[in-house]
């Protein structure tokens, strides 16, 4: 079995290739059960706990795939990361594991991967302004994503610590584009054409007030029922889209409009596999306005890691 780490799997996920990898996968599909979440005791302390998450994910005859994620927040008092995440690639015909690759490299980069990739069915072909909502490391990602599909060219950037914004601007602006601090953001969401938001909010960071018609919006770090970037405001008069179905169990963004009847019929909710089979259109015209809530699925894990492995194995 190959040991892939860091370097070498985000070195083998430039987002071109990435991004048309997540489409292939959507268009071909594969099997990919809910995932398994298990709590565990790290002390005598019974809220002392972490967290393991289970995804698999496989392709008949291909290959077979499973990230095991585990987060525990007591490793901030050690000195340690609270997340640790890696990915076992098999041969789905035999069984036999063929590579480990770093868990959060894959998870990272294919989040904003599978944000551009909606992007490029729903926002406007010409759009070259982003205001980016969180400065971590999948927000970070997001522009050069974003700009492997779509002419981006100016990105503000906010971030809850300020420093943040600060070193993402200056990174952004090293890798051509023009960035700066969004000092003033609700002026900086009007004029954006893409607002994405990255952020671990529990309570709305972005407004639907501020949203210009024709602009789309990006909600990806909302992954839990608790957690929440998006008013109800931003729902209203917009056409929406999720990655997956699972969004409507898991995400706080959604649990609460569905609750207060803000928006409705979720079933009819085009998802990202429609986008990409064509069994669904994308953005009507330049004057709707669009928003898609992504969790992420198993489904992108296993397509990023089988690109990692056929461009640094099997060559």
């Amino acid at each position: 079995m190959k040991i892939l780490d860091s370097t070498i799997t985000r070195d083998a996920l430039p987002f071109p290739e990435l991004i048309d990898a997540l489409r292939e996968m959507f268009v071909e599909g594969c099997h990919v059960p809910l995932r398994h979440n298990h709590k565990i005791a790290t002390g005598s302390d019974e809220s002392d706990e972490g967290t393991v998450l289970i995804m698999p994910a496989w392709q008949d005859g291909r290959y077979l795939g499973i990230k095991t994620v585990n987060v525990f927040p007591g490793n901030a008092a050690l000195g340690l990361p609270g997340l640790h995440s890696t990915y076992v690639l098999y041969d789905a015909r035999t069984g036999a594991p063929l590579a480990q690759l770093d868990g959060n490299e894959i998870t990272s980069r294919r989040t904003a991967a599978a944000s551009a990739l909606a992007a490029s069915y729903l926002a406007r072909k010409n759009a070259s302004r982003m205001t980016l909502l969180g400065a971590g490391r999948v927000g970070s990602l997001v522009p050069q994503a974003y700009r492997a599909v779509l002419p981006i060219r100016e990105v503000d950037v906010w971030d809850a610590i300020p420093a943040a914004s600060k070193r993402l601007v200056a990174r952004l602006n090293e890798l051509g584009f023009h960035a700066r601090v969004a000092d003033n953001l609700p002026e900086s969401v009007a004029h954006a054409d893409v607002v994405t938001c990255a952020t671990l909010a529990t309570e709305p960071v972005v407004c639907g007030e501020w949203l210009a018609p024709g602009s789309h919006l990006d909600l990806i770090g909302s992954f839990t029922p608790a957690m929440r970037e998006a008013d109800d405001a931003c729902f209203t008069e917009a056409t929406l889209f999720v990655d997956t179905p699972e969004a409507f169990q898991k995400s706080g963004d959604l649990l609460g409009p569905l609750q207060r009847k803000v928006v409705a019929d979720p079933e009819r909710w085009p998802t990202l596999e429609m986008l990409c089979r064509g069994q669904a259109l994308g953005r009507a015209n330049d004057t709707e306005r669009t928003v898609f809530k992504a969790v992420g699925t198993a489904l992108e894990d296993l397509a990023a890691a089988a690109l990692v492995y056929e461009r640094c194995v099997r060559v």
